[in-house]
Order: C-alpha cells, then sequence, then structure tokens
C-alpha cells in the first residue's frame, strides 16, 4: 500500500500540488473571514470558545467512546462524499469544493483563536487543531487526488469511446486506497479523543487567564 500511494503521488504530482494551493487559498480566506465579522459576532463566539476551554480544563473524560465515534464519523463523511463524487462525472468540481471549504474551516478555527487570544490562541491551535491535522490535510490530499484521477479516467474513457475500456483494476486501487486513508482516520480520531484533550488541559489555563 505504501509502494502504491508513492506511486500515485509521483504520477499525480501536479494534480496534488493543485488541490494544496486550492486548500492553503481556502486557508488564507478562512483566516480573513474572521476580520470580516462584526464585533457581536466576534464575542460570541469568543464565549462559545471560553465555554469549550473551560470543559477542557474541567478534564472531562466520562463520554471518551462517544466522542470517539463523533470524530470518527466526522472524519469519514469528508472521505465519504468525496468518494461518491469521485464514481460520478458531475462529482469532480464540488470535490475541489470541499478540499476548499475543509481549508476555510481551518484557517477560520485559527485565525479566531489568534484573534481573540493572541500568541496563546496561536498555541491552543498548535495543540489542539495542528498534531491531528498534519495527518488528516495529507489523507484529504490523497481521497481526493484518487478521486480526482478516477473521475478523469472515467471522463476520458467515455469522451474518446475505448473498446478496451477497463474498469475493473482502476476502481479497485481506487477502492482500496480510499479503504486504508478512511482506516488511518481512525487512528486520527483516537488521538482527537485521548491524547488531544491532555494537550489542550496543559494550555487551557493560559487561556482562561487571557479570556
Amino acid at each position: 500500500m505504501v509502494q502504491l500511494i508513492r506511486q500515485t503521488f509521483r504520477d499525480q504530482m501536479s494534480l496534488y500540488v493543485f488541490v494544496a494551493v486550492l486548500f492553503i487559498v481556502g486557508v488564507v480566506f478562512g483566516a480573513l473571514m474572521v476580520n470580516a465579522l462584526s464585533l457581536e459576532q466576534q464575542q460570541e463566539l469568543s464565549g462559545y470558545v471560553g465555554n469549550f476551554i473551560h470543559t477542557m480544563d474541567g478534564k472531562n473524560t466520562q463520554y471518551a467512546s462517544q466522542t470517539f465515534w463523533t470524530s470518527a464519523f466526522d472524519n469519514m463523511k469528508w472521505v465519504l462524499l468525496i468518494w461518491v463524487l469521485g464514481l460520478s462525472v458531475v462529482g469532480l468540481p464540488f470535490i475541489l469544493v470541499l478540499d476548499f471549504v475543509k481549508g476555510v474551516l481551518i484557517g477560520f478555527s485559527v485565525g479566531l483563536l489568534a484573534g481573540q487570544f493572541a500568541w496563546k490562541g496561536v498555541l491552543f491551535a498548535l495543540v489542539s487543531i495542528a498534531p491531528q491535522n498534519m495527518i488528516a490535510i495529507p489523507v484529504l490530499f490523497i481521497v481526493s487526488v484518487a478521486a480526482i484521477s478516477f473521475s478523469l479516467y472515467m471522463i476520458r474513457s467515455r469522451v474518446m469511446m475505448r473498446r478496451n475500456f477497463m474498469i475493473k483494476q482502476p476502481f479497485l486501487t481506487y477502492v482500496t486506497l480510499t479503504a486504508t486513508m478512511a482506516v488511518t482516520l481512525l487512528g486520527i480520531s483516537a488521538f482527537e479523543t485521548w491524547v488531544s484533550p491532555t494537550l489542550m488541559q496543559w494550555v487551557a489555563p493560559m487561556l482562561l487567564v487571557a479570556a
């Protein structure tokens, strides 16, 4: 599987660059959105963040199992949706939209924390958002590029009306790669459930003082 990922990375380098640039643009756009919020909206969001930090500071691990499955579902739905869109020709643009939206969400979260808590907010983002996304984002790129590649293969085959059109092997490769990335996301969900809270509890008292 590692060899398969390396091969697809080499073969689809241009797509990886395109998806990465689109994601980065989304991150920048999301960070800039924070400045576009009204003062009332910023205060309301700050209140939500403050309540979340109080929860972290309380070290509530009672619902860890529920948290794991909620995180797993949130992560899996991105992969599943991208996989389904990759099966259809018309779904290709929406894959790019999802990559952009994911960047916007991360950029907005980091921008909000930085705007409300300055460098302490950046530190909190580094322990709460950055660790799992160091793996989740490459997973998103791999799944997105695989979906785009499969969709483009379908388009080329239909447009050119190839008689020797083979769907079985590309489809199996697509399914295998996506399934592997989905399993990887379960590991990320475990990290978010049992490791991230510990890191956030370390930083939370500083943010409570800042708040």
